[in-house]
């Protein structure tokens, strides 16, 4: 059977959860048996979000395979719990990057290089390329979200190579989803659909006849409301589904299950191999994130912190590995440069401490400041990345009596580089892509609290950094009792760093957040926030 396509654009606002409802629509199909692979197209001239500030784009989301992503393949994984590869982003500048590179070649043979059929073959190709990429075989069904809102000159491109797909493949192989936001008017009480008429209309001269809209609002869509938008926008009344807002967005699989999103596009695409949906370890996460459980308050102390979604990953690890413990846990925001200028006030009410990871000087003084506030008083602390090395120049600044020790990111003339640029990153020129990026091993050390939380001897994990702690210190450091708990298999990078006599503080260099589902919280923000609740006891 043929690879089935459903294409997610989105109209009227940006933001209006396009990325959530295409992983939901992918939870729903996985739970009938479809095996799914899930795309975002993003239209941005960069090769990949690798080198935008977190303020421009949010988190960037690190694949197995070393791919710095959009955020919102984090929440593909989240959701449809399948690792995804490099082929599942593409953005503007990949595609015509690898077009000028074909022209150079002389693939085209001389001929003059244009949008179509040139670009819009390109996408075309990556698109299909998905599908045959998915680790442990081809897809039945590759949803593929277009970023940006239509009406955007920056999406034409690809809304063009997506309307051609339905002429290449048949109309029975591809389903075009729009979401779209109903705003409320509160002088009249009242849903105004005539913003989404305009979006789709603007489609619709693209070349594209959305087969379903999802219409998202704060407010319950009733039947006249969807018998409207049915109306004017030519589309049938089973495929309006009303996605209100809910404050728990795990929950957005089951509402449009329970809307008739799933049976609509079994029917539609015939898949014939679905079976009923089994989605209740699903509504059970739900059911736990919903009840009442005891709260504790983890500070997270970060430079982005204005940008929650900066940290999205991170977020939501912490509220998967609450819900092991029965417990909520709150973030407290907490600016890194407020910890530098002003102190620890802010930490004290925490039950918890968090160190994310992160590049460059600004704050950086303030998040030392966080790990030796939590070395000090006892308090729990996970580090990741820059997180993990705070806390070796935090404690090297203890041992040695010195302001000095410090990272050659920050201060190339340190006196005591305890963290260093890695040997193989020196020559290194380019910016883009050129870190230690993607997943690899780590041996763990037996009887540490590192290994008690995966229970196993060697693991996989994701990467994204530059800079290493500098094994000059080692003897140092673990004469101060830092406990190095994880290692590369070749015992040259130190991975994981805890410290001994602590109830909890240890470094990781990697990035566990990118691993963590909702059912499957990752062991390591496991065994902090057990921590963290044992604390707050």
């Amino acid at each position: 059977m043929p690879t089935k396509y459903i294409f997610c654009t989105g109209g009227v606002v940006s933001s209006v959860g396009k990325g959530v409802t295409a992983a939901s629509i992918g939870r729903i199909l996985k739970s009938r048996g479809i095996r799914v692979s899930i795309q975002k197209l993003d239209p941005y001239l960069n090769v990949d979000p690798g080198t935008m500030s977190p303020y421009q784009h949010g988190e960037v989301f690190v694949l197995d395979d070393g791919a710095e992503t959009d955020l919102d393949l984090g929440h593909y994984e989240r959701f449809v719990d399948e690792s995804l590869t490099r082929a599942s982003n593409v953005t503007s500048g990949q595609v015509y990057a690898e077009v000028i590179a074909k022209e150079r070649r002389g693939d085209y043979l001389g001929g003059t290089i244009q949008v179509i059929p040139h670009v819009t073959n390109e996408i075309k190709r990556r698109i299909a390329r998905v599908a045959r990429e998915m680790p442990g075989g081809p897809s039945d069904v590759v949803i593929v979200e277009v970023g940006g809102t239509v009406g955007d000159i920056e999406s034409l491109p690809f809304l063009e190579a997506i309307r051609q797909m339905r002429v290449d493949i048949g109309r029975e192989n591809t389903v075009y989803i729009h979401v779209t936001l109903l705003p409320y008017i509160s002088s009249t009480s009242e849903l105004k659909t005539k913003p989404t008429q305009h979006s789709v209309a603007e489609l619709r001269g693209i070349g594209i006849q959305p087969d379903i809209i999802v219409a998202r609002s704060d407010y319950p869509v009733d039947e006249d409301v969807r018998a409207k938008i049915a109306l004017f926008c030519d589309v049938e009344k089973r495929g309006i589904i009303s996605l209100v807002t809910t404050p728990v967005i795990y929950e957005v699989p089951l509402i449009l299950e329970e809307a008739g999103l799933g049976d609509f596009l079994v029917e539609r695409l015939g898949l014939a191999q679905a079976h009923p949906p089994d989605l209740e370890s699903w509504r059970a996460v739900v059911a736990d994130i919903r009840r009442p459980k005891r709260p504790v308050r983890v500070g997270l102390v970060g430079k982005y912190v204005e940008l929650h979604d900066a940290y999205l990953s991170v977020r939501e690890a912490l509220y998967h590995a609450g819900l092991r413990y029965d417990a909520a846990v709150e973030i407290e925001w907490i600016d890194a440069e407020e910890v530098e200028h002003h102190g620890v006030e802010r930490l004290q009410s925490s039950d918890g401490i968090l160190v994310p990871g992160g590049f460059g000087e600004r704050g950086i003084e303030g998040k030392i400041a966080a790990a030796h506030y939590a070395r000090e008083h006892k308090v729990p602390y996970l580090g990741l990345c820059l997180g993990m090395q705070v806390m070796v120049i935090d404690l090297a600044r203890q041992v040695l009596g010195s302001d000095e020790p410090n990272s050659t990111e920050f201060d190339l003339n340190t006196k005591y580089p305890v963290i260093d640029l890695m040997p193989d990153q020196r020559d290194i020129a380019e910016m883009g892509g050129t870190m230690r990026l993607g997943l690899y091993p780590c041996q763990l050390l037996p009887s540490t609290q590192a290994a008690a939380a995966y229970g196993q001897e060697l693991i996989q994990e994701r990467h994204r950094h530059r800079f290493e702690v500098n094994n000059t210190y080692r003897d140092l450091l673990t004469g101060a009792g830092l406990v190095l708990s994880g290692m590369s298999p070749d015992g040259r990078l130190v991975e994981i760093g805890e410290l001994s006599g602590h109830p909890f503080m240890l470094g990781c260099q990697f990035h566990p957040e990118f691993k963590s589902r909702p059912t499957r919280p990752h062991p390591l923000f496991q065994a902090f926030v057990k921590a963290v609740v044992d604390h707050s006891a």
